[in-house]
């Protein structure tokens, strides 16, 4: 058996972008894409794909090259996931909430040689182009618009058009429908760059191979159940770690995909009722947006949703679950491409009170099927933690769908993926006696708002402008409708004539950070708590928000 190697006909790359061409031939005349009155086939987006891919090669992008892109849930959004890496290139879908100075940040570390953006998104584009450094090469800038109205008559923006290259829809229509795709070289070549944040002069570019999203996603498929040709709402932002990977997913089982640029809780209800949607992925405020409505009506037949980036509150799960949703909560990370562990439920615990079940769901769960291990660790020692359900410790993973690391960050990279094999996540959890593990807190820096990462260090840097602020720290405070909320702590500079108020710190953060990184709670004190080395104790802080209790701030 030693003589037995690998070859040619038992070791292809493995790679997510063949689900494509199986649909086109499994579920051709079956829909993939619904976006308001237009829908597409399996065929008809297969062949999309490849005239994209095509066009984009003919305009000189080579393989391994960065191509950027900006927009909502739309076609163009989905479509871009199998054709800009068919042509050789990698995806990079950037936060369209990002303000300009952000987002020129991550496109010019990324080196991105083309960009498409929608028309939406058009004037945001030019402006972070133009804080480019001098003499930097700029990319390509290609315009998604549907409509012809949206060229022709959007306001204002309609004059930056001229900076654009060309249309999207003339990329696909000059490509060649017959294009042999790219086929990866090896399957450990990157197909996706995602930024973790984006909220610091050093992004963390997190950089997957085509190896890892193809694990990541067939996983995620049968962790969920995910059934052959399923109806699914996208709600969560194909922009945030690809959709969890169910980008590509939705084309291994043939799924019809629901594309929305915008929505709020009428629009969920309405979409799952008129193109009786199956399943659909959000972050907790997601839930606690469709359980709040006040129109809503328990649903005629069960919809599937995926929920991560903070344990729902046992609250919303009764709501939203007593509304005919069925909730499964998970936990991944932008640097493991989507969810790696999940609270996979057991019948018998269906038969456990309500608020029993809910509590059990909290929990984050246990590997999924696709990951090698994962730990709850001791730092000092490397040893794992009691499963007591009350011991912290550090959580940490390994398998196939870990990333390869940062992009131009091999410091970043040897920090979290050490020489002990194991992925260090930062988040501190506990591991149960059953095996479940539970997250007790983050990386001490980090705030999930809406399902949205942001960096309070970020936040403190512009506090820290103010001519009036002495001394800054943000941490995460609870919040009924977001999760969480940066919450702003704050001392004043002495012999001040006139102290600004809670309502003129906010103000003077609006002008300078993207909406969602905002404080929406500003607490002055004399002095904030320190270490004897001067370190500010952000645990102390974090107690005191808990002593406020859960803001209840604007949607907006």
């Amino acid at each position: 058996m030693d003589q037995l190697k690998p070859g040619l006909a038992n070791s292809s790359p493995l790679t997510p972008l063949r689900f494509l061409e199986r649909a086109a031939t499994v579920y051709g005349d079956c829909p993939s894409i619904v976006y308001n009155n237009t829908t597409y086939t399996w065929s008809e987006t297969h062949e999309r794909c490849l005239r994209v891919a095509s066009s984009l090669v003919s305009l000189g992008i080579k393989r391994g090259q960065v191509v950027s892109v900006v927009a909502p849930n739309i076609p163009a959004m989905y479509e871009a996931h199998f054709a800009v890496p068919m042509a050789g290139a990698v995806l990079n879908t950037i936060n369209l909430r990002l303000d300009a100075r952000t987002i020129s940040i991550l496109l010019h570390h990324s080196e991105s040689k083309l960009i498409l953006v929608d028309y939406q998104s058009a004037s945001l584009v030019l402006e972070a182009l133009s804080l480019f450094p001098p003499n930097s090469q700029r990319p390509l800038l290609v315009l998604v618009t549907y409509d012809p109205h949206d060229y022709d008559n959007n306001n204002s923006r309609a004059s930056n058009f001229t900076d654009f290259f060309c249309t999207y829809e003339t990329m696909i229509e000059n490509g060649d429908p017959g294009f042999k795709w790219v086929r990866p070289e090896t399957e450990f070549a990157p197909i996706s760059l995602n930024y973790t944040s984006g909220t610091t002069s050093s992004p963390k570019g997190v950089v997957h191979s085509h190896r890892g999203i193809f694990v990541v996603t067939l996983d995620s498929l049968i962790e969920w159940s995910v059934p052959k040709e399923p109806v699914y709402l996208w709600t969560l932002p194909m922009f945030h770690a690809n959709g969890w990977s169910y980008t590509w997913g939705m084309a291994a089982v043939g799924g019809t995909n629901i594309c929305l640029r915008k929505f709020d809780a009428g629009v969920i209800y309405s979409a799952i009722r008129k193109h009786n949607v199956t399943h659909l992925c959000g972050a907790p405020v997601v839930l606690n947006m469709i359980s709040n409505f006040p129109s809503n009506q328990p649903l005629e037949h069960p919809v599937q949703i995926l929920t991560a980036g903070a344990p729902p509150p046992a609250a919303v799960l009764f709501r939203t679950e007593a509304l005919g949703f069925k909730v499964t909560h998970g936990y991944g990370l932008t640097e493991t491409g989507g969810l790696v562990v999940c609270c996979t439920w057991k019948h018998k615990w269906n038969r456990l009170p309500a608020t029993e079940r809910a509590r059990m769901k909290a929990r984050q769960g246990v590997r999924t099927i696709g990951m090698a291990e994962v730990d709850v660790i001791e730092p000092e020692t490397g040893k794992s933690v009691k499963r007591d359900g009350a011991t912290l410790g550090e959580l940490v993973l390994r398998g196939g769908c870990v990333m390869l690391g940062y992009f131009k960050d091999p410091e970043g990279t040897s920090k979290c993926m050490r020489k002990d094999g194991w992925f260090y996540t930062g988040d501190v959890a506990v591991m149960h006696p059953d095996g479940y593990l539970q997250i007790k807190d983050r990386s001490k820096d980090v705030i999930i708002s809406g399902g949205e990462n942001l960096s309070s260090v970020e936040v403190e840097s512009v506090l820290y402008m103010h001519p009036n602020v002495n001394e800054a720290a943000v941490v995460a405070r609870p919040d009924e409708f977001w999760g969480e909320t940066p919450c702003a702590f704050v001392s004043l500079k002495g012999d001040l004539k006139q102290k600004p108020s809670e309502k003129d710190l906010i103000e003077f953060c609006k002008g300078k950070l993207p909406k969602y990184m905002v404080p929406k709670t500003v607490v002055f004190r004399e002095e904030l708590p320190k270490t004897s080395t001067g370190k500010i104790q952000k645990f102390l802080l974090r107690e005191m928000t808990k002593a406020l209790g859960s803001s209840n701030v604007s949607r907006l």
